[in-house]
């Protein structure tokens, strides 16, 4: 039998389904894997290793019982991105403002995953409350990409994409605001999926940007990630923007088959900035869809070439509202030195939050002060309108939308916070999707001449996660690209 922890979600679930593993056995190689490379790689802020294998007891005998029946996913330990929230055990979003906070409830998305018989086996790394590109950003340090540590993972669920790429779990969670999901797992030669606004609940979710903010999955490939979305997704009454959808079942669009479907590539995407090594992986991927008997042709997308400036103005706008509640007062960090409430809260902000998180709030609230609502944030909205509006349109003629995750292929670490337009440009093929809150997946679709992963994104219509799951499950089985067996084993090395 090969490695444990080298296998695919759905394969270990059907191995521990029939008795050939048991959840314990799973849960102890996968913290052995965790012992092993997370000093190297830093995943995780969390591990829970006492409480996986109670965990792993519990789902067992749910298992044996006859419970878990139709959850194929029962006993595969997983990861949580640090940001959403888990009873009992601490939520930090990488801040020294929340480096105590334990949450008193499960976010709508654990619940869903309990009761599915998953094994949370710790929470991971990001970006300081989902504020960056790099997972540079945390207070308790950077995470680095297991295909080359010099190089960031992504972001900001960086740790649950390296997670993922490094064997460290065998899928994770994690949330998208404008990429946060898909670029990592660009970066780390991983699937990600970012569903439909509304699709799945955000309760339990710490919020960055209410409008933008959507929980995805990340694993190994398509399938994976179908299952896990077909679980977490679904109307909740907790959250009011969560939509009532008739059905789920995802992995019922895992078929080989893209036969007259109609493909559009945004000429906007293939043009300045982008990677030549990128730009000639995102087309050979095309030429894959045209010989299975898809339509492909190139198309104008002119409203994303906003999409940017547009993001990040509503974004930290949206921001510095959610977080100020983060005062000293209720709950995480209190400075020790004040005098008088007005000390508590702008010694404890000052100490709390990083430099990134900081500038944010301040363009947040720059952009929604008197004089500049309209100059900025009411702008911004209208552009938001005008960018779905191209989308719609898009779709009109094509069933899904093909593109570059990721205008390049992992930067060095310190070279984006460097320069902080490079990083915010890093997110200029995500970014609108999630202005339109339309469902996207990043998968592996080839390396560059260093070795490193590149991502190619397919984007669907509100609620089209079928089509999308469908396209990328028929690329995958094609062959093109080959997931190497093991990271460790295939660092810098060609696929």
């Amino acid at each position: 039998m090969k490695d444990i922890t080298t296998m695919s979600a759905l394969e270990l679930g059907k191995k521990i389904k029939a008795k050939e593993l048991s959840v314990a056995d799973a849960v102890k190689a996968q913290l052995e894997i965790i012992k092993q490379r997370d000093p190297d790689y830093h995943c995780y802020i969390t591990v829970l290793e006492e409480d996986a294998y109670a965990q792993a007891a519990e789902v067992q005998s749910r298992i044996d019982a006859g419970e878990l029946n139709d959850s194929p996913l029962a006993g595969v330990p997983m990861a949580v991105k640090d940001n959403i929230s888990t009873k009992g055990v601490k939520t930090t979003c990488a801040s020294k403002i929340l480096y105590n906070f334990e949450p008193t409830y499960d976010a709508t998305v654990i619940e869903k995953l309990k009761k599915a018989g998953a094994i949370i086996i710790g929470k991971t790394n990001m970006d300081e409350f989902a504020m960056g590109s790099t997972t540079e950003t945390s207070h308790f340090g950077e995470t680095k990409n297991p295909w080359d540590t010099s190089r960031v993972p992504g972001g900001s669920s960086g740790g649950s994409a390296a997670a993922v790429a490094a064997e460290e779990a065998f899928y994770a969670l994690g949330s998208d605001t404008g990429g946060s999901i898909r670029q990592p797992a660009s970066y780390c030669g991983v699937t990600g999926i970012k569903p439909t606004y509304g699709t799945v609940s955000r309760y339990g979710l710490i919020a960055y940007a209410s409008s933008l903010d959507q929980i995805g999955t990340i694993g190994r490939n398509v399938s994976d990630c179908a299952a896990v979305l077909e679980v977490i997704s679904g109307h909740d009454e907790k959250d009011s923007t969560s939509v009532d959808e008739k059905s789920y079942q995802y992995t019922q669009a895992l078929v080989d088959d893209v036969k007259g479907m109609r493909i559009g590539i945004p000429k906007d995407y293939l043009g300045a900035g982008l990677d030549e090594e990128v730009k000639k992986a995102i087309l050979k991927a095309a030429e894959v869809f045209k010989s299975k008997g898809a339509i492909v042709e190139e198309f104008e997308l002119h409203s994303v070439d906003f999409a940017v400036p547009s993001y990040y103005v509503i974004a930290c706008a949206e921001a510095s509202s959610n977080l100020s509640r983060f005062d000293g007062v209720k709950y995480g960090y209190r400075t020790p030195e004040f005098d008088g409430l007005q000390d508590v809260y702008k010694n404890t902000r000052t100490e709390g939050f990083g430099n990134e998180v900081k500038h944010r709030m301040m363009i947040g609230a720059f952009v929604l002060s008197s004089g500049y609502y309209d100059a900025f944030y009411n702008k911004a909205l209208k552009v938001r309108a005008i960018i779905n509006q191209g989308f719609q349109k898009a779709f009109e003629k094509y069933d899904i939308l093909l593109g570059p995750t990721a205008p390049e292929t992992a930067p060095s670490l310190g070279e984006s916070l460097s320069d902080p337009l490079k990083m915010y440009l890093s997110d200029i093929y995500t970014v609108s999707v999630n202005l339109a809150g339309l469902p996207a997946v990043s998968m592996p679709c080839g390396r560059d001449s260093k070795g490193l992963p590149i991502g190619l994104q397919l984007i669907g219509t509100h609620f089209g996660e079928k089509d999308i799951i469908r396209a990328a499950y028929s690329y995958e089985q094609s062959g093109a690209y080959e997931r190497p067996t093991t990271i460790a084993a295939n660092q810098g090395k060609e696929a």
